[in-house]
């Protein structure tokens, strides 16, 4: 017999509301970002994790591309060893490095061989320009981050593994390269469109509203409510593909709390 307390008799249980898939989230975060931190099994002391500042690019299937030295401690170590993983870490916003969104690419770093050296090449250069000065130095290499295993956290109490073929099968969100510039423009421009969101579409009294993130399917808020400070997500109308679709479906939203609201404020 279970310990638990048994959920409470909700007779309208509220569909959950849509948001990305871990996988999807994870290729996002490391699309937004080209450096991180790779840890590779030490030779000198074996079995300890020995971490390293690694700029990367990602290929088409989200694999990290490095273009090494030879002389690096690293590259010594997966010579001996291959197995390795790379740490990709969110700004944190306000100091909160804990709620900050990380991921762990967990894999095998193998050595990129002549036949896809120029594609590599290419990918690279595009996403690190200043490489060019080296890449074709004889002691510097291209390697390879292939997924066994990927690990995602967004927040506290968001977090799950990722299988490698999902997160291959995974895009970058579409309004990942626009999603800071949206949050600034909302938050510092429609402070009052936000708090009228959050209580037609998330129930809460709003003091005041911060939109924290936003992606094709919706958004999360933080509210200063009489209750105190509380988080909400809200969806979209429909999937958002470009900034100007997050435009015209927020002023949508906006209009149609607008009126929703109407009647109450003139039943006074």
């Amino acid at each position: 017999m279970s310990n638990q307390h048994a959920a409470p008799y909700n007779p309208n249980p509220q569909p959950p509301i849509p948001e990305p898939s871990y996988a999807e989230r994870a290729r996002t975060l490391l699309h937004l970002s080209n450096v991180a931190t790779l840890s590779t099994v030490s030779r000198k002391q074996a079995g300890f994790p020995f971490g390293s500042l690694m700029p990367y690019a990602l290929d088409a299937g989200g694999r990290p591309l490095f273009l090494i030295s030879t002389m690096a401690m690293h590259t010594q170590n997966l010579k001996a060893d291959p197995r390795a993983s790379l740490f990709v870490s969110q700004p944190a916003a306000d100091g909160d490095v804990l709620g900050a969104s990380r991921v762990t690419l967990v894999g095998n770093v193998e050595h990129v061989g002549d036949a896809e050296k120029a594609e590599v090449r290419e990918v690279y250069l595009k996403e690190h320009p200043n490489s060019h000065y080296w890449v074709d130095f004889n002691d510097f290499a291209f390697f390879r981050l292939e997924p066994v295993d990927v690990y995602y956290v967004g927040g506290f109490g968001v977090m799950g593994w990722v299988s490698n073929t999902d997160y291959a099968a995974a895009s970058p969100d579409p309004l990942a390269g626009a999603a800071q510039g949206i949050l600034d423009h909302m938050n510092a421009d429609h402070a009052d469109a936000l708090v009228l969101l959050t209580r037609a579409h998330a129930g809460l009294e709003a003091e005041s509203v911060t939109m924290t993130s936003v992606d094709r399917l919706g958004f999360h808020v933080r509210a200063v409510t009489p209750g105190g400070m509380k988080g909400a997500r809200i969806a979209f109308l429909r999937e958002a593909a470009t900034p100007g679709d997050t435009r015209s479906i927020l002023v949508e939203m906006v209009k149609e709390a607008r009126q929703s609201s109407a009647p109450a404020a003139n039943a006074y």
